[in-house]
């Protein structure tokens, strides 16, 4: 399912310091193929995204140590090739207030918490859909 027309699986970065809910992502992407990076703070995210080319898809909580989600999400819009990576921003802020800040600082989309694990997979085609 993750597979691309080359045969590489999609890649994609998930940003969660909840290492309950950041194991249950990855197992659920691996499951479909996925190839999944982690980081656990705002801080190692950003390290990673200043030295690492850019996965195919982020999934971004926004309440992180360090480095907020916010902030993470103008860090990838900053970056160089990182520019158009598709950023779901997955989180329990559920106030209109943090999900506009979150569209206007660049994400593409905005899942609440607790999120359910078949409307995440279909968000997430639907973006790599859009990957050339």
């Amino acid at each position: 399912m993750a597979e691309r027309q080359s045969g590489k699986s999609h890649s994609i970065l998930v940003i969660e310091d909840d290492d309950h809910i950041a194991q249950i992502l990855k197992f659920m992407l691996q499951r479909q193929g996925f190839l999944v990076t982690v980081a656990a703070d705002g801080a190692v995210a950003r390290s990673h995204i200043q030295a690492s080319p850019p996965p195919e898809l982020v999934l971004l909580d926004v309440m992180l140590p360090h480095v907020d989600g916010f902030e993470l999400v103008r860090v990838i819009r900053a970056q160089a090739g990182w520019e158009n990576t598709p950023v779901i921003m997955l989180t329990a802020k559920n106030q209109e207030p943090d999900i506009v800040r979150a569209l206007d600082a660049g994400a593409n989309d905005y899942m609440l918490k607790p999120f359910q694990p078949n409307e995440l997979l279909a968000r997430i085609r639907r973006y790599l859909r859009t990957v050339p």
